[in-house]
């Protein structure tokens, strides 16, 4: 009976570490920040025409480019543009304060 209480105990703490070390690996998955990602949003950010559900998929995974997005001269003007920041409230993403 105490080998049994032993092993659900093991299986409980193996379980639990489980679930911990998945957790991390979740959260230290990298992004690649590339520009070319934010392709679909190019025509909204140009035009003021409603973004694609691709558009504000690919925004809320660059999310943590855009500082440097912000701070590169060839795409500041794009990305710090008011209708890109139209772009991003339409998408639900909070434009980043670099």
């Amino acid at each position: 009976m105490m080998k049994l209480s032993c092993c659900g105990v093991g299986l409980c703490v193996v379980v639990m570490m489980a679930m911990v070390l998945g957790e991390e690996a979740r959260m230290t998955e990298a992004v690649t920040c590339s520009p070319l990602e934010l392709s679909s949003c190019l025509e909204p950010i140009r035009s003021g025409t409603p973004p694609s559900t691709t558009c504000c998929q690919k925004l809320r995974e660059q999310k943590p480019c855009l500082c440097g997005y912000l701070k590169d001269p060839a795409l500041k003007q794009y990305v710090s543009s008011p209708t890109a920041r139209k772009v991003a409230s339409t998408c639900g993403v909070p434009f980043p304060q670099c």
